[in-house]
């Protein structure tokens, strides 16, 4: 027997990696000649690099960037050697996690530090990039991470326009014949699962701006400036559209991307299980299973454990998904090619009990093993 393991992490809790693992050792318990293969898995967004790391046998650079705020910050990427590719969590440089409430401001926060990442990793030889960017601080346009690959944005004095959202009501003139000339070189895939675009009701800021601490007068300027810059872009690069579904993710992130860097976005558990090459695992498996810390409605959008689901399906195998707790929306998980679905909790507790590593990791394991001496006896 063999069973494919690919679970999300259950963030704050267990890793991808750990989540596998809990759910080997159940497996062995009760089929002790079975295989298990472990398929680390993310949906874009953390522990994108992790996954692809430990699946393909990479390694992890760590260097100092700018952060959101324009303070050193410590951010780590993904290199897989063999195929010269980088994989990236935008957030390493520029997520919100990296500053505290009181501090959010999209008006000073910049994608800078994403840009320095990028330069480092063409520094070491890679031409590939797959990059999430998922949980950003910043509405900046991407201005930030452009700036730092060499593309200018001066204002009416030839001078660069200062870094943050602020920045981009003062620029009037973008050069790009100083960029990195590598970048020529180079392959951007983007995990991306948002189709915002850039500006509008539902652009960056106006949907995303307040949960980065903007007030309705920074996402009315912040809108207008916005549109500005895609106006100014379209001057320089002709093929470049504000309005194409993804422009808006991270804050106009996803437009940078698109415009300056040739980029592709696409889904990220899409671009994951490529990378890891779960399709390989998955075709003469006998079960997959899947999971992540909270099944609900966002989990039948194209987030990993559905993800993962339909490409089982691709070969009809059976799929059984475990989480940390499930909604009554999770049912719709059924319908995305989840067969059943479990929650791991096996007493009343606090969700601080819940989410410790050791209660979740036996949690898991003991409730995947009574699921497959379930499976035992009709098999």
């Amino acid at each position: 027997m063999k069973v494919v393991v690919a679970i999300d992490s259950f963030k704050g809790s267990l890793d991808t990696f750990h989540s596998g693992k809990a759910v080997k050792e159940a497996l062995l318990k009760v089929y002790k000649d079975a295989q298990a293969v472990i398929s680390p898995i993310a949906d874009g967004g953390e522990g994108t690099v992790e996954a692809i790391v430990s699946a393909t046998g990479g390694e992890v650079a760590e260097i100092f960037v700018t952060g959101p705020l324009g303070e050193k910050v410590k951010a780590s990427y993904g290199i897989i050697t063999s195929s010269k590719t980088a994989v990236m969590e935008m957030s390493a440089a520029a997520g919100i996690t990296l500053i505290d409430e009181k501090d959010r401001n999209p008006m000073n926060t910049t994608t800078y530090g994403v840009g320095e990442m990028i330069a480092d990793a063409i520094s070491r030889g890679c031409r590939k990039f797959l990059i999430g960017i998922g949980g950003s601080a910043t509405n900046d346009g991407g201005v930030g991470m452009l700036s730092a690959l060499g593309f200018e944005f001066l204002d009416e004095n030839g001078n660069a326009v200062p870094l943050g959202a602020k920045g981009l009501e003062k620029i009037a003139e973008i050069r790009t014949e100083n960029s990195l000339p590598y970048l020529k070189e180079c392959e951007f895939n983007v995990a991306c699962d948002v189709a915002n675009s850039l500006c509008g009701e539902k652009g960056c800021s106006a949907v995303y701006g307040p949960q980065k601490g903007a007030t309705l007068e920074m996402i009315k300027d912040m809108d207008l400036w916005l549109n500005r810059y895609a106006e100014l872009t379209k001057k320089v690069l002709p093929q470049s559209d504000a309005n194409a579904p993804g422009t808006g993710a991270a804050g106009g992130l996803g437009f940078a991307l698109l415009s300056y860097l040739n980029a592709n976005l696409k889904s990220g558990i899409e671009l994951v299980m490529k990378e890891t090459q779960l399709e390989v695992h998955i075709k003469d498996a006998d079960l997959v299973i899947t999971g992540e810390g909270r099944l609900d409605g966002q989990s039948a959008m194209g987030k990993a454990p559905t993800g993962v689901a339909k490409l089982a399906k691709k070969y009809n195998k059976p799929v059984i998904a475990f989480s940390g707790c499930v909604t009554d929306e999770a049912a719709e998980c059924n319908e995305q090619g989840i067969d059943a679905f479990f929650p791991i909790l096996r007493t009343p507790c606090t969700l601080e009990d819940a989410m410790n590593v050791e209660n979740a990791y036996k949690n898991l394991r003991d409730t995947a093993e009574q699921v497959f001496r379930l499976i035992k006896t009709k098999i």
